[in-house]
């Protein structure tokens, strides 16, 4: 060891360890179970393994250690979003795509085939921008990648703005927030709006956040580090004194979590726990969380105060190789046109096929990703699963790359329209659009939802 370091070698780094010991002694703290002192002994932290405590402090360390299960959040419910599983649905053991023979690959594309026959897969451009923006889009120190991801925001502000859900008294939810770029720009867009509550849903800890920065004094930010799964939004202490109408938006929210927000929204805060009701138990919220809602009628009460509270929705969609069928709200939609978990498994892999022509362009761009985007990564993310998934073997004879394309595409598509239904059946007019271009993002379409005008009574006169 080095002079006046640890005499502890640390056989996996084939090093002896850098720490300072105590005066006096030959290890450190770390590793003094290796020599006796006064007969005080070092054993493995029952928590976690990787890291030694005093047998005779083990209690104290117990209640301090970093590694403890920490207080759950009040608005944590266990599995509320994550719908119901059936295990006889779940394929116990699911093949890899590159293990399928010619045959079987060709029998799936047939299926995908025949039940996207009718949808409408031609999405109509929408691409817009937001006066709140301007100001960044001309700065010629943002370089190409930043440029990239303002047109996406600016596209997103101007999309909600021409569906009015830029308005005061609301609470802007952003799902998979990251640093919370997407809220930043909203605040900035409603400088001179009243009322309005920031809720930036993230369940890492993320660097360099902006959250902290906006200069308005009246808005209000909050974030909540949980997993959207388990979120019931009308436990937000916020929400839950004042049932503010909610706004859900997220750029690029990967794969399943787009599910889980849309259920979040549409299902646990509008119909799970009401305000004046006595808090309902887990097992209730999931029982409410059936494969179709059943259809709410016209001029109820309950519809009119549903609506009231989401506002709208605005998602910018990602990573369809991440999706999940227990947590797919399409699941009634797949069943309808003859699918069900083993076709949806393929079609969500064979959709990062719609990216896989163009991987080499992705590497170039994803390299010179600024750091403070790279949560927001679609890019990259797709890459990963692409280039394993496009290049094998079975696929190189009998699909061309523009045909792979294709067909991910037509996978995405019909994912999509399966998102699409359950926010009809909800209650909701939803409809989706290219936001922006291709060369900006490959992942450019939008998901955007507000509630169906013919199921809200009109005012009596």
């Amino acid at each position: 060891p080095e002079p006046g370091r640890c005499a502890h070698f640390v056989l996996r780094k084939k090093r002896f360890c850098r720490m300072i010991p105590a005066p006096g002694r030959r290890f450190c703290g770390e590793h003094g179970h290796e020599e006796e002192q006064n007969d005080r002994r070092r054993i493995p932290c029952p928590l976690d393994p990787k890291h030694t405590v005093y047998e005779d402090q083990l209690q104290k360390h117990l209640k301090k250690c970093n590694s403890r299960e920490k207080p759950k959040p009040v608005y944590f419910v266990q599995d509320i979003n994550a719908g119901l599983k059936d295990v006889a649905e779940i394929p116990e053991k699911q093949v890899p795509l590159s293990s399928l023979s010619i045959e079987e690959l060709q029998n799936l594309i047939i299926k995908l085939k025949k039940a996207s026959n009718g949808l409408e897969l031609h999405l109509k451009e929408q691409i817009l921008s937001h006066q709140a923006l301007q100001e960044a889009l001309n700065d010629p120190k943002n370089g190409e990648s930043a440029f990239k991801h303002l047109k996406q925001q600016a596209s997103i502000l101007g999309n909600m703005e021409k569906l009015h859900l830029l308005g005061p008294g609301r609470c802007f939810v952003e799902f998979g927030a990251g640093r919370g770029k997407l809220s930043h720009w909203v605040d900035i867009a409603l400088e001179n709006v009243e009322g309005v509550q920031f809720l930036l849903v993230e369940r890492a800890t993320t660097r360099f956040k902006v959250d902290g920065k906006h200069k308005r004094r009246d808005s209000i930010f909050e974030r909540l580090q949980v997993d959207i799964q388990h979120l019931c939004l009308n436990k937000v202490p916020i929400l839950e004194k004042k049932r503010l109408p909610v706004v859900g938006i997220g750029k690029h929210l990967c794969g399943a979590a787009t599910d889980l927000a849309l259920r979040c929204l549409v299902e646990s805060y509008t119909t799970c726990c009401d305000k004046e009701d006595e808090e309902p138990a887990p097992k209730r919220c999931r029982a409410a969380q059936t494969e179709v809602a059943p259809q709410k009628s016209a001029g109820t009460e309950s519809t009119t105060e549903d609506h009231k509270l989401v506002a709208g929705i605005v998602i910018a969609l990602c990573c369809h190789h991440k999706c999940d069928w227990t947590h797919y709200v399409g699941r009634e939609f797949f069943k309808s046109v003859g699918l069900g978990p083993v076709e949806f498994h393929y079609f969500q892999r064979m959709s990062s096929w719609a990216t896989c022509g163009m991987r080499e362009t992705t590497s170039k761009a994803s390299t010179s990703e600024d750091s403070e985007d790279q949560t927001n990564d679609t890019e990259e993310h797709e890459q990963t699963l692409s280039r394993t998934e496009s290049g094998s073997d079975t696929l190189q004879g009998i699909l061309s790359v523009e045909e792979r394309k294709e067909i991910g595409c037509l996978c995405k598509r019909l994912i999509d329209h399966g998102r699409i239904e359950y926010l009809q059946q909800q209650g909701y007019q939803a409809a989706l659009q290219y936001y922006t271009e291709s060369a900006v993002s490959l992942e450019n379409v939008l998901l955007t939802a507000v509630p169906n005008p013919s199921l809200i009574p009109e005012p009596n006169v």
